[in-house]
């Protein structure tokens, strides 16, 4: 098991530098979505011919009431589209850069054309919101999983730009698990070019049983990382690609506190014969984000992982995101400062590879 070899201090600047503080170089937030509005303007022009129903809520936003084999409306808030209101909250929120990627209902739902024709203006929108603000943005590239030759086109076409920094898919598609061999092309080209790759929840399975007491969000979205990082690890694929970062939201979900009993699996169920290397080390084949809402949690998390493994990603500005990840990374027990600025900007800036420090930035 990884032993951190950092040791923790229990006291360091903290009274001399308040909770929330703006002292870190650069604040990088690799989890946060939005919806640009050429993707709401397609969905509204666009998705009925296609499958999708729209609407309106009470605010005037647009809204995807449902698209087929969907379980979650999707609304399609104008503080999502709108670069400034973006910003506007970035600002509140002690960030200085996003990695942009959207949410629900991405484009596997659709036709192959149209899917494209979706993950096409979201990759351009990425482009353009870089190009005006650079520093502040930049741009994880969505494929149209449905239909792996366009994805693998879209895949090439979006590497040109450099400011495109993650390949961004969903946690299972259109009911597949990642491992399965289909899959394997768009790995092995990610890998190739340096791109992570970034997962998300997406109509987690089960919904029927979940439709009570919100369960689709507190225990949904974080099973569906669990199927992902046992899909990747047990099928083979980290194996297959062993450059391939791989960011799991959610702070890996069930995965990280099931691997003891992934470990005892791989002794007695034939179905793991395959697996011979330690069990404990595909811990550390993924990134973690920062969601679980609970400091002596991420605590355990770090002590599991390593501080190395933990990105700032919050998932705003969903429900259920960090709505302050400085001020939740400064309440996690025994970091040093060092340590929390290793999660707020170095190792988001690593795995993204960008600059942890912006030269506008007085620490």
């Amino acid at each position: 098991m990884y032993q951190d070899p950092i040791k923790h201090a229990t006291l360091d600047d903290a009274s001399a530098n308040p909770a929330g503080a703006r002292r870190y170089p650069r604040v990088i937030d690799a989890h946060m979505h939005w919806y640009p509005q050429e993707f709401v303007d397609l969905m509204i022009k666009k998705g009925p011919a296609n499958g999708a129903t729209m609407g309106e809520d009470a605010k005037g936003n647009p809204v995807v009431l449902s698209v087929p084999d969907g379980t979650q409306t999707s609304v399609m808030r104008k503080t999502m589209t709108n670069l400034e209101d973006i910003i506007k909250d970035m600002e509140k929120r002690k960030c200085d850069t996003y990695a942009l990627s959207m949410t629900n209902p991405l484009m596997y739902w659709a036709k192959p054309d149209f899917g494209l024709e979706l993950a096409a203006a979201h990759n351009d929108a990425c482009v353009a919101a870089h190009n005006k603000y650079p520093d502040k943005f930049y741009g994880c590239i969505i494929l149209p999983m449905q239909d792996l030759k366009l994805a693998a086109q879209e895949l090439e076409r979006m590497a040109k730009f450099p400011c495109m920094r993650a390949v961004f898919i969903a946690e299972h598609i259109l009911g597949k698990n990642l491992h399965e061999k289909e899959f394997w092309p768009i790995y092995e080209r990610a890998e190739a070019l340096g791109l992570p790759l970034f997962l998300t929840n997406l109509y987690p399975s089960g919904a029927e049983r979940m439709k009570d007491f919100f369960m689709i969000n507190t225990l949904g979205n974080p099973q569906e990382a669990g199927y992902a990082a046992m899909s990747l690890v047990c099928g083979g694929v980290l194996d297959a690609f062993p450059k391939l970062e791989v960011f799991l939201p959610h702070a890996g979900g069930t995965f990280p506190w099931l691997i003891g009993r992934l470990d005892l699996a791989r002794h007695v169920s034939k179905e793991l014969a395959h697996m011979t290397k330690p069990t404990y080390d595909y811990l550390r084949r993924f990134h973690y984000d920062l969601i679980t809402h609970d400091a002596r949690i991420m605590r355990n998390l770090i002590d599991l992982v390593g501080v190395d493994r933990i990105v700032t990603g919050t998932d705003f500005p969903q429900g259920m995101s960090v709505k302050q990840p400085v001020d939740f990374v400064e309440s996690i027990p025994g970091l040093t400062h060092r340590e929390r600025e290793m999660i707020l900007c170095d190792n988001p800036a690593r795995l993204l590879k960008i600059e942890a420090t912006l030269a506008s930035r007085t620490v």
